[in-house]
């Protein structure tokens, strides 16, 4: 019954069809009635029977056909939400479903919130993503969770799995969750959950593989090592912190800068398929995250840079927003993509995304609070590194907090990608004739974006001037306007005075 109902909803597109369905009956019991009730007709009465019966009919068959093709579109769009605001029919709907699963392969490197906004913008161009994240505990006291369970650091991979998710508030929730009674009490779902898939597939990467076929999440997540590492810093002092979290107290203890990052043990090998993935792929992403502790540690896993440097894909890397005390101080772009250089090798990166810096200056003031600042874009440094600029916009406030906006990040990736194949004389290929309409929808969402965003910005700035003036005026001038108010009060009580004296005299 709810499915009938369900016919009846605005964005279903039933109802016209139901409509045209009853005018074409009545059309025809029309033309019927008048056939069985007239006892005489000539050749114009019988023509225009004819003529309302078959419109009639042609009406009630093209509504039955329409139904079903629309109740199809229904169908296909529920089993792929990333169509649900989009205008489509039935072929396109299934074509982009067949286009997604051969879309283009591309590999994200990094972790946490950076990377899944990567992840967020990307899975809706296409299916074949690969997260590839860090498994390392920093250094950090481990949780009661894993201790209990002996699991690996598992929270950037649980990150990626939601960012992938179709319903990631969904996800996040039960991935997140710590039972609070009984013999669980203090226990994560996610770690109770990954130690049986475990012990069912006997090999952690396959029991992630097999996680992303029942979470039903676009794309896969790698762990880019099955050993647990230690991230190490050294200091330009020769200090070395074997603790992630002790880093930026020390590094501002000490106000000395990393010299290198290194991870223990050095020769861990790469978990199976991340070198395959790596060499497949048509697009490399680097960042953006912590860049000596999401960013670079990936890279130093044994043949991870070499393989990138070999792949055709094209590298990218996204640059960070604001830099990160006690790790990034100062740091400018330049000087973010010459450390991963300095650790990876040149040729890891080709181009670097990065944003033209129209960030609201409160926001700004906050994290400048914290010791964050923007990174600075000295554009012609980088240049001499041998890596190719594209600016776009690609900040946004999400919950008060300056962060990519995931649509941005993957319109640039998309776009290099369409870029090729348009070099290529390949315009009329499936793949890009769908990335790049998809691309056009993205675009007009950003631009409306922006528009929204200029709006309220204009808004703010006036009622600040506003509130500015008002107050400089008033700061400045208040004095003189009470003393002004005084005056006119005692002027106008003595010309009452001088107006009651007057009375009395001439009585």
């Amino acid at each position: 019954m709810k499915g009938f109902f369900r016919w009846f909803k605005a964005n279903t597109k039933m109802k016209r069809w139901i409509i045209l369905i009853i005018i074409g009956i009545v059309l025809c019991c029309y033309g019927i009635a008048e056939v069985l009730t007239s006892t005489q007709m000539e050749f114009i009465d019988v023509a225009k029977i004819a003529v309302i019966f078959v419109v009639g009919f042609i009406c009630i068959v093209y509504s039955i056909v329409s139904i079903q093709k629309r109740t199809l579109e229904i169908l296909v769009e529920d089993t792929d939400k990333r169509m649900k605001d989009e205008k489509s029919n039935v072929k396109s709907l299934i074509f982009n479903k067949k286009i997604y699963n051969q879309g283009p392969k591309i590999v994200v490197i990094g972790g946490g919130a950076g990377l899944n906004s990567v992840l967020r913008g990307l899975k809706n161009y296409t299916d074949n993503i690969t997260a590839i994240v860090t498994v390392s505990d920093y250094g950090e006291e481990k949780t009661e969770s894993r201790r209990q369970l002996e699991m690996l650091p598992l929270d950037d991979i649980k990150e990626s799995i939601v960012a992938l998710s179709s319903k990631e508030s969904e996800m996040e929730t039960l991935m997140n969750f710590k039972f609070k009674y009984g013999r669980l009490r203090d226990l994560s779902f996610s770690d109770i959950y990954f130690t049986a898939m475990q012990d069912i597939y006997h090999d952690f990467t396959e029991s992630v593989k097999q996680s992303e076929n029942i979470f039903n999440i676009t794309g896969k997540v790698l762990p880019v090592t099955m050993e647990e590492i230690k991230i190490c810093a050294e200091l330009e002092d020769g200090t070395v912190i074997e603790s992630k979290n002790k880093i930026p107290d020390v590094i501002n203890d000490k106000t000395c800068k990393i010299n290198r990052i290194f991870i223990n043990p050095s020769n861990c090998k790469p978990a199976p398929g991340v070198l395959e993935s790596i060499m497949e792929a048509d697009a490399i992403v680097i960042g953006p995250g912590s860049l000596y502790t999401n960013v670079i540690p990936n890279l130093l896993v044994k043949g991870v840079a070499k393989a990138i440097k070999e792949s055709k894909a094209f590298k990218i890397y996204v640059s960070n927003l604001m830099t990160e005390p006690g790790q990034t101080d100062n740091y400018t772009l330049s000087e973010h993509i010459k450390a991963i250089n300095e650790h990876a090798g040149k040729g890891i990166l080709e181009y670097c995304i990065y944003d033209t810096g129209e960030i609201v200056p409160e926001y700004i003031r906050k994290y400048n609070l914290e010791g964050s600042e923007i990174v600075e874009q000295d554009t012609s440094k980088v240049k001499i590194e041998g890596v190719y600029l594209i600016q776009r916009k690609l900040s946004h406030i999400e919950n008060g907090r300056i962060r990519h906006n995931p649509d941005a990040i993957a319109a640039s990736i998309i776009q290099l990608i369409c870029d090729d194949l348009k070099f290529n004389n390949m315009e009329n290929n499936t793949q890009y004739m769908m990335l790049n309409n998809k691309l056009k929808n993205t675009k007009k969402t950003l631009k409306q974006q922006a528009k929204e965003e200029h709006k309220e910005k204009n808004k703010k700035n006036k009622a600040k001037k506003e509130k500015q003036r008002k107050s400089k005026f008033f700061t400045k001038y208040s004095e003189r306007i009470e003393s002004i108010q005084e005056a006119d009060l005692k002027q106008k009580e003595k010309e009452k005075m001088l107006k009651a004296n007057k009375n009395k005299v001439e009585k």
